[in-house]
Parts: structure tokens; sequence; C-alpha cells
């Protein structure tokens, strides 16, 4: 008599005939996972993860468990404690391979709970191991022997130094677990949901070659340089070109704004893959106080023809997960895996996802390796996460086969230097000689006007045909644009609007400029980066030099004035809500008090020597480095990683944030009640597209204002009531009392 079959995923109300086969899941996990682990050369490792990951589920307790359920969520049952199957695959990694095995034990210990940290009071990986579990008796002898593998080459370069440094050995696991855990959510989702599995997108082979023509035919669209600006921004497109045929690894493209630096970093990015064949996608990193459905939406309209093609949208636009903090299988299945040519996300997205321990935060890492990555404005990091920041970057080149390139508007801030030890080393500037870039592309002046109060600051704006005035809240960006009043010339943008409501607010902004009607716009600063907008007079609340010449940047950006166009600094009347920008705003002071012009390239280095290089306290104020230990004393535990702490730290903005889906329009409306039918949580192209109806807020709001601004759909999703007094044409998101409160963006 054979012995009965083992399974891995149940279908209810369907035979067991129809039920998932434990052994092939495992195989096919194994495989998808090995596969992804490729790039970065460990995928006998990954293929390991994949084969044991499970191997709870061979327990009579568990089979027992899903004949009793016949539910498909098994992963949800196991963190509310009903069962148990990943605790026995850790055990037996940690039993079966020395000392390394406990890596594979953090990665599979926490394949859905998410990696854990080493000891603490409540879950983390000592307790795992040793817990006790029930017997795996079933569990085919093949699986449970297969060959080990060789020592990874992070483990070995990191303890070969003197320091032995822990931290790529924590940066591998958390990479072999977005490998195990891709594979999974991949393999279950083509059991579970086939139908959806068949629609993920498939490209040629020569997507890159194909997307390089289209993005040259977009650029001679534009004809003969017309302006001195357009022949330098030709010329910067050159040296792209000519960089691209260098060995992959760190560059710099050091332009100001308005020099084109978005289209020629696509420009390299695309003919350095094409040069270097292993390397496999671009991704676009944007600030994380920017708007980057512009940037999308302009990469989208490049690589439109392929589409009509009949080939699948090559850019996926990733702004925030929409998940609100607890997962199921549904929303596993469809969190983003960046499975494209090319990904355009924010700074919050791609640095604390390199920090993450949840599942569907670390899913995509594996897709990091061999791309190339574009930092624009990498100099707007937090000054207290500078050290974490930067050895992720130097991880990610020298170990993942990465090429990272850093834009910057102002000069390059993160470069190593006898004051800055911890900053990037080997840096190749694209542009030959970005002083006289500078000079040539010269087209502002600057004046400090003080303290300015809100009305006087209304009148000022008023008394100009055309003018942006940029402030550093939400709050103070509504109450400003209210003394404005609504008209047809006025406009407000913040990310208190859903990026779809931002995209057709900046849509008639662009028409009125180029119809040369009268259009004031008061925003925060997610103009300054990527937008292309060009205005006479630009007001802007002080901040740092780096967001002053980002603020600059749309001021006469196409140079089409007959002079200089006009940039004004004011102090706020708002202190006390802008403390957050305290650092930056003192140090912007204090250079201006020495150099006048905040433009000039040796204030610029007086300001980067202030906020950057001579904080060294604070390089890591948040104590993550720390968090990645060697244990010499207990080889059970060699490895004291506290990736659950370290996510929790992480955080470029401190008060998390929660999204809320806002039904705007009809298009929002339609999209917002498919989200309500049965089982579309699970749907990925849905959920692709609410991102441009979400509004993130703090989480304290968003707990304040649950079950009276909005309703909760399928448990997961906050979707805000349609009530004109929640949400304004004008103003976006108004959740009354404070919800302006202090936040940026």
């Amino acid at each position: 008599m054979g012995r009965m079959t083992s399974f891995a995923h149940s279908l209810p109300g369907r035979p067991e005939v129809e039920w998932e086969p434990l052994e092939r899941h495992l195989e096919e996990v194994a495989a998808l996972a090995s596969a992804f682990a490729e790039p970065f050369g460990v995928s006998d490792w990954a293929r390991l993860a994949g084969l044991w990951h499970d191997l709870g589920k061979y327990s009579t307790a568990f089979q027992n468990y899903l004949r009793g359920s016949a539910g498909p969520d098994v992963h949800l049952a196991e963190r509310t404690g009903k069962t148990d199957h990943s605790t026995a695959g850790a055990q037996h990694a940690a039993q079966r391979i020395e000392i390394l095995g406990s890596l594979l034990a953090y990665v599979i210990a926490g394949h859905h709970s998410g990696l854990l940290d080493a000891v603490a009071e409540g879950a983390c990986l000592d307790s795992r191991l040793k817990k006790p579990i029930d017997p795996i008796p079933a569990a085919p002898r093949e699986i449970l022997d297969a060959p080990l593998p060789g020592v990874p080459r992070a483990v070995t370069e990191a303890l070969s130094t003197k320091e032995r440094d822990p931290f790529p050995i924590a940066f591998f696991t958390r990479f072999l677990f977005s490998c195990l855990v891709d594979a999974d959510f991949l393999a279950t989702e083509r059991f579970l949901a086939p139908a959806r599995a068949r629609e993920r997108p498939v490209w040629p082979d020569d997507v890159i070659g194909r997307m390089e023509l289209l993005l040259q035919a977009f650029l001679d669209g534009f004809g003969p340089a017309q302006t001195d600006i357009d022949l330098e921004r030709a010329r910067v497109q050159e040296a792209c070109l000519a960089a691209a045929q260098s060995a992959p690894g760190f560059f710099s493209l050091t332009v100001p704004t308005g020099g084109g630096k978005t289209l020629s970093s696509l420009v390299f990015a695309l003919r350095h893959i094409l040069l270097h064949p292993y390397l496999r996608r671009v991704i676009y990193v944007a600030p994380f106080t920017t708007i980057i459905e512009q940037n999308a939406e302009v990469f989208r309209q490049v690589f439109e023809p392929l589409i009509r093609a009949g080939f699948p949208e090559a850019v996926l636009e990733h702004h925030s997960n929409l998940d609100a903090g607890r997962e199921t299988v549904h929303s596993r299945l469809s969190t983003e895996n960046w499975d494209a040519p090319l990904v355009v996300t924010t700074a919050v997205q791609f640095y604390e996802s390199l920090f993450a321990n949840r599942t569907s935060r670390c899913r995509k890492l594996h897709r990091i390796a061999r791309s190339v990555v574009i930092l624009d404005e990498a100099q707007s990091l937090p000054v207290d996460m500078l050290a974490p920041c930067l050895r992720a970057l130097r991880e990610l080149v020298e170990r993942y086969g990465a090429t990272v390139v850093l834009c910057t508007a102002t000069q390059p801030a993160i470069h190593r230097r006898s004051e800055f030890p911890i900053g990037i080393e080997g840096t190749r500037e694209i542009v030959p000689d970005p002083k006289a870039l500078y000079a040539s592309l010269r087209r502002v002046e600057v004046e400090n006007l003080g303290p300015l109060a809100d009305g006087t600051l209304a009148e000022r704006l008023l008394g100009e045909r055309q003018v942006l005035c940029i402030v550093n809240t939400r709050a103070h960006a509504a109450a400003l644009a209210g003394l404005l009043a609504e008209s047809e010339g006025h406009f407000h943008l913040s990310a208190l609007m859903c990026p779809a409501h931002r995209s057709v607010v900046l849509a008639r902004i662009r028409e009125r400029l180029a119809a040369g009607a009268s259009c004031r716009v008061v925003s925060t600063q997610l103009v300054e980066a990527g937008v292309d907008i060009d205005f006479p007079v630009v007001f802007r609340a002080m901040a740092g030099i780096d967001s002053v010449a980002q603020a600059a940047g749309r001021c006469n950006r196409n140079g089409r004035l007959a002079g200089l166009g006009r940039t004004y600094l004011f102090e706020s009347e708002h202190p006390g809500a802008e403390r957050f920008l305290a650092d930056t705003a003192e140090c912007a002071r204090q250079t201006l008090a020495s150099h006048p012009d905040p433009l000039a390239l040796d204030a610029v280095e007086q300001y980067f020597r202030l906020y950057y290089w001579s904080q060294r306290p604070r390089w890591d104020d948040k104590g993550i480095l720390g968090l990645f230990r060697l244990n010499r004393q207990d080889p059970r535990l060699p490895f004291l990683f506290d990736f659950e702490s370290a996510a929790k730290r992480f955080r470029l903005i401190e008060d998390g944030q929660r999204p809320i889906l806002i039904p705007w329009e009809v298009r929002g409306q339609r999209l917002c009640e498919r989200l309500a039918e049965p089982g579309s949580e699970a749907n990925w192209r849905l959920l692709r597209e609410l991102q441009r109806y979400a509004v993130q807020v703090p989480g304290r709001l968003w707990a304040e204002h649950r079950d009276r601004a909005f309703t909760m759909v399928h448990d997961r999703f906050a979707v805000l009531v349609r009530d004109p007094a929640l949400y304004s044409d004008y103003l976006g998101l108004r959740l009354g009392g404070d919800s302006g409160g202090v936040w940026i963006c």
C-alpha cells in the first residue's frame, strides 16, 4: 500500500485529486528560487531554501488540518497559531548545515511571517529553533538529504577581513529570503489562481534594444536644438552614451535642474544594459518627496509603441504598498515583485525595502541584482540614515552586479572624502566638466527675503501673473492656497491629492503656462524633482540648499526669458510645524550667511559639509548597522541578526503612513467598486491601477478616522466615503481638524 499523498494547498469544495501535491510544490519553488538567485551566484542555496521551506507540511497534524479546513490560506493559519509548517524546515537547515545553516533557518522560518530577530522576548529565531515540532516521517529522503551548497561569496569575503563584517552576510540572507518568498508566491499563484498567473507579463528578449530605439526616436522628435539649453542637453546625452561603455559600477551624473537628467540617465541606462547584457532592467528611484507619476508618464509616452505592437507595458510605477498591515494569501499574491524592464519607484519604497523583513516588502529585492539603479537627487537622504543606505548601495554594486547612477543637480555629496569616510568610492562622473555646465545653464538669480507672513506672501503671489510658491508642509500649502482663493488660474498641489488628480492639475498648469494665461500655484516640495514646469518667478520657503536648487530649477527652466528668472527665499511664519526641516534649514542659513548665492558651487559644498560631512555621530543615528552581529560563543546561533528590529527602525518618514483610496472622478469610483468584488483583493493589475488613487496619511490620523471617513474593503483597504467635504477638487483630502498636520509632501 503506497503512502498517503501530502499536500501543499487545498481547493475548497474540490476533491483531493485536484489539490496540489506537496512534493511538486517544493520542487517548483526550488526551481524558481534557484533561477532568481542565479544573478548573484547562490542558486544552490536558493534551491535548498525552496526544497525545505514547507517541510512542516509533511506532519500528520498539518495534513489533518488541511483536510479539515480545506482553505487556501494556510500561511495565515500558522500566524494565528493553528499550525506551524515553517519551523521544521528551519530546524532541519540548522541541523544539516554547520554554522551557515542558521542563515537558511532565518529565511525558512520567516517565509510568510517575516524575517525574525535572533533573540527577543516574543517570536524570534532562537525560540523557533528550540520549539518542539511534530515529526515529519513522510518527508522524502531525497529532499531531506539534498546536496549541500558551498560557502557563499558574501560570507567568505565578509569573514576573511580583519573586522569580520556581518553586514554583507545579513544582506545576503535578505536577498536569499527574497528569492524564496517570490518563488513561493508565484508557485502558489499558479495553483490557486492559474488564470491570473497566466496574465503575468512576458517581454521579448530584445525588449531593452526596442526601448532604446523608441527613446532615441522620442528625443529626435524634439527637432534641432533651438536654444543654448537645448545644446547643453544634447551634450549631456552624448556624454551618457559615451560613459555607458564603461564597466558596471558607480557613476555620477551631475547636471543642474533643467539640464535633462531624467531622460539622459535613461539614455545611459539602456545603452549600458545593451553593452553589458548580463544587466537586466532599469530601476528609477525618485526622491521621497516628489511626484513619480510624472516621470512614469513621460516614460510611458516614450514606450507606448510597444503596447501598440502587442507587448505588455514596459513601465512599472510603484508608489507604495496598499497593504494596511494584515497579510493574507491575497495580499501576498498581489504585491509587486518588480518583474518589468523599467521600474519607477520612490526612495522610501527602495531603501525601506532593502532593510525590510516582511515578505511583501522583500519579495522584489532579488530583481535589483544586475539592474541599473538610477538615484535621482541621490543626496536627498536623511543624515540619520546615511551609513546604512550607503552600505546597502555598495553591496548592490560589489556583490549583486548592479550599476548605480548617482544623479544630482548640485554636486556629488555622498562621495568618499577624508571627512566623509562612509562615502561612495570609485564613482565615475559622466559629464566631462560639471562646472562649465553649471556656468552655461545659469538662468536664475536667488534673493533671500527673510521672514514673510502668509498674508504678505499671498499678496506678493497675487501680484505676479505666473508664479510658483513651494512650502514645506501640506498644512501650509492648504492654508496659503485658501488665502489665494479657488479660481480658474489658482492651483494647489500636494500629496493630499491622489496621483491621478495631481496629473490632471499639472496638465492644466502646463496648458495655462504655455498659453501665457495667469497661473498661480502653491505646492509642497513634491514638484521639486522630475516635474517639468517652467515659471518666471518662484518663491521657496527656507529649506536645504539642495531643495532651493531644485525650486530654482522650476524657474526659467527652459531659458526663454530675456533676463534671469527670479527665485525668492523666505522664512515661513510656521517654524514650529517645520521642525522636521530644522537641520537642513539651519545649515542653509549658515551657508547663506557667507555665500549670498546659494546656487554657487562653493555654497553647495559648504552646505553639505555642514549637513552631511561633519555629522559623524548621526550617520547611523538609529543604530541599524549594530543590529547585525556575529556570535562566536554559540555555534548554534552564530549570526545575531535582528531583522525585525532593523525594519522597525529604518523609516525614512518617521510617522508610519497608511493609504486611503480615493474614488475620484468616474475612473476612481469604478476601480473602488471593482475592488469590493469577491476575489479582487488578489488582482495585481487592479491594485497597480489603484495606486494612482491612493493618498498616504499618518497612521495616527488613519486610525482616528477609521469607520468615519472611510470604510474597510476586504478588511484590508481603506476607501474614502464619497463626500465633497472629505475630498476637494482644489485641496484634495480634508479630514478636518489638523488634517494638514505637519506632513511633508
